[in-house]
């Protein structure tokens, strides 16, 4: 139970040595802002990115699919 403690007494410390993505002195949403916009930046790009991994899987999939109609007959 001692090690639970001791660990847990360390990551404490550590989280207080974090540079949180907030302002400590502002309130509501305002707080925030700079965690939600790099919430959106990444929701985009992952949008960004599954656009392109899926565009390239299609056309490569007919590609292949043309090639081998093509070597078969």
């Amino acid at each position: 139970m001692s090690r639970i403690r001791t660990y847990l007494g360390e990551v404490y410390i550590e989280l207080k040595k974090a540079n949180w993505p907030w302002d400590p002195k502002e309130k509501g949403f305002a707080k925030y802002k700079e965690l939600i916009d790099s919430t959106i930046v990444v929701f985009i790009a992952m949008l960004l990115l599954g656009a392109f991994v899926a565009f390239f899987d299609t056309a490569l999939r007919g590609a292949f699919d043309a090639l081998a109609k093509s070597v078969a007959g």
